[in-house]
């Protein structure tokens, strides 16, 4: 067997299990397709009476032809029904179950993998690969299957009836052989060619798409335009090449029948003048192997479907099976007390980028808010995706209630935390769903969160109320709403350590004022991490700790700062200086 068969072996016996459970539908395709390649010998047998003795001495009834080619068409029809059916019974089922893994790597997969691919790349996999692909390999069982069994009942009937002449077809399989598997290897390499490019699409379409302000507003539209056109035209080139390669694999075949059928005339002739056969014998055998040369063109086009459907479900196998989870240990409590710990906490993205943050220590007291300050990529927003666990530090550690985060439960952990982002996310659904997220809906605690978050009245004042939904993101309210949606999340969740990351950025005076009247309600009793950009807001923190480079320079109360003059007065300063400039 060649290395390229036992892959795609390998590779079958890795997708079966997906299909397992629909083997059912299998055995019945298998039936249906044995009845309808059983039909195929007859329609040849019927042409030897027929030509022998049927139009001389009527030895054949006149109702009895249409009678026979009519049922032989009914019996194929059902059969032919059958085998689609069960087989789109079986692509379905083995593509759900499938599909559904793959979504619930998603889910628990180690974050490292949404910074390594794209989410049009992920989006593909899930989406339309899995169904492509899964419909590719189905299509291609049903074509071995029919195919393969109305082979060898035209095969035996050959046998059967003429053993010599069938001699010269048994010549024809060795060279289709080498054929599929000349042309299956070129196949496979611009199968797996395509899938890059057609990422590569993908996520030209995903930028655009989410970036149009900034395209239309920089003109940007021509060069974007041509980055989609080269990389349309890779893709088209492809496409063309896997369409040359599967188009030649037929007309080679056609000529290895075409020789194989020239020397049956030849030798049928032969033994026709001398006796060893008759007309109707001859034109029956010939009639068989004409009817033969459909499912071996069929067959010998099987190659390129097979190669396409693995290299697609190839994708979402290696999504489930190599794709690291996420691991968490065995401790959980119901509630935290809230106490954070950073040991010498150091975190480096790449080797070739210096480190994002270097040696960190903090402790943060149960309820204590402490502001996190300092310059653009100082390290603020990497130290707050370490507490839950969203990035791993390479050095040092960080505990929660004395108990480091990788010895706690990660749901556990995760339930401890509440997020209120610069970036808020919402899903194309109700308020309620909104708020509640991940719990189940209490409607008196969801008014409670809104009303907490200074958005009861707009939610109420809403075609459905807090039922009504609120399109992709959120894209029916305003920046304000969004936020202080996202508030109301927090509330609702009612976590024990709160996370805001510039939550008040990008906004409005109003805006900022609602928000920060909520939030302020918000931390009460909490502690709190604060990403803070505008400094004025963090006047009330407990401490503030200033990053630098990936370091903690400075610590301290928001009066002590000032006056130690350092770096957090510098930008004081700077952000106070800008204020007065905008205002005048």
């Amino acid at each position: 067997m060649s290395e390229r068969s036992s892959h795609n072996l390998s590779r079958l016996k890795a997708v079966w299990p997906y299909f397992s459970d629909a083997r059912r539908g299998l055995v019945l395709a298998a039936l249906g397709a044995s009845v309808g390649a059983a039909t195929e010998p007859l329609l040849a047998y019927m042409m030897k009476p027929l030509l022998d003795s049927g139009f001389s001495s009527q030895a054949v009834p006149l109702w009895m032809v249409p009678a026979v080619i009519l049922g032989l068409f009914l019996v194929r029809g059902v059969a032919g029904f059958v085998v689609n059916y069960a087989l789109a019974w079986t692509a379905n089922q083995g593509t759900l179950r499938m599909r559904h893994a793959m979504f619930a790597r998603l889910l628990d997969a180690d974050p490292g993998l949404f910074n390594e691919q794209s989410t049009s790349k992920l989006i593909n996999s899930v989406v339309y690969e899995v169904q492509s692909g899964s419909n590719l390999l189905v299509n291609a069982v049903q074509t071995l299957i029919k195919d393969s069994l109305t082979a060898v009942a035209l095969l035996g009937y050959l046998i059967w009836i003429n053993w010599q002449l069938t001699l010269f077809i048994a010549a024809l399989f060795p060279a289709v052989a080498i054929v599929m598997r000349v042309f299956g290897k070129r196949m496979h390499g611009i199968a797996v060619a395509s899938q890059r490019a057609t990422d590569e699409l993908a996520y030209v379409v995903e930028e655009n798409v989410l970036a149009w302000r900034i395209v239309r507003l920089h003109g940007a539209a021509p060069a974007q335009g041509e980055r989609f056109r080269r990389a349309s035209d890779g893709l088209r080139q492809l496409m063309l090449k896997a369409t040359v390669a599967a188009s030649t694999v037929t007309p080679v075949t056609q000529m290895l029948a075409a020789a194989a059928l020239s020397a049956v005339i030849t030798a049928a002739l032969w033994q026709a003048s001398t006796g060893g056969s008759t007309v109707g014998g001859f034109v029956s055998f010939v009639t068989a192997m004409l009817m033969l040369i459909t499912p071996l063109k069929h067959l010998s086009e099987v190659a390129g479907p097979i190669t396409r459907g693995l290299a697609a479900v190839q994708r979402g196998l290696t999504l489930i099976e190599d794709t690291p989870v996420e691991r968490g240990g065995n401790h959980a409590v119901a509630r935290a007390r809230g106490e954070l710990c950073l040991e010498s906490v150091s975190l480096r993205y790449s080797a070739d980028k210096p480190p994002a943050l270097d040696g960190v220590s903090l402790t943060i007291a149960a309820g204590e808010t402490l502001a996190l300050v300092g310059p653009s990529g100082s390290g603020k927003s990497t130290l707050v995706n370490l507490l839950p666990r969203f990035l791993e530090p390479q050095a040092g550690r960080v505990l929660l209630d004395g108990v480091a985060l990788p010895d706690w439960d990660l749901l556990a952990l995760r339930r401890q935390f509440a997020l209120v982002s610069q970036d808020v996310v919402l899903f194309n659904d109700s308020v309620a769903v909104n708020v509640a997220l991940g719990y189940e809906i209490d409607v008196a605690r969801v008014r409670a969160a809104l009303a907490g978050a200074n958005l009861l009245d707009f939610a109420e004042g809403l075609p459905q109320g807090i039922d009504s939904t609120i399109g992709h993101n959120g894209n029916q309210l305003s920046g304000g709403q969004r936020q202080r949606l996202a508030i109301a999340r927090a509330i609702y969740k009612d976590a024990p350590l709160l996370i805001l990351d510039e939550a008040t950025s990008a906004l409005d005076s109003e805006s900022e004022r609602l928000v920060q009247t909520a939030l302020e309600r918000l931390m009460v009793g909490r502690t709190s991490v604060v990403i803070a950009h505008r400094l004025s807001t963090i006047e009330a923190a407990d401490r503030v700790a200033v990053l630098d480079r990936g370091r903690v320079v400075e610590q301290g109360s928001h009066a002590e700062l000032l006056a130690r003059g350092g770096l957090f007065a510098r930008l004081h300063a700077l952000q106070f200086k800008t204020d007065l400039e905008t205002a005048a």
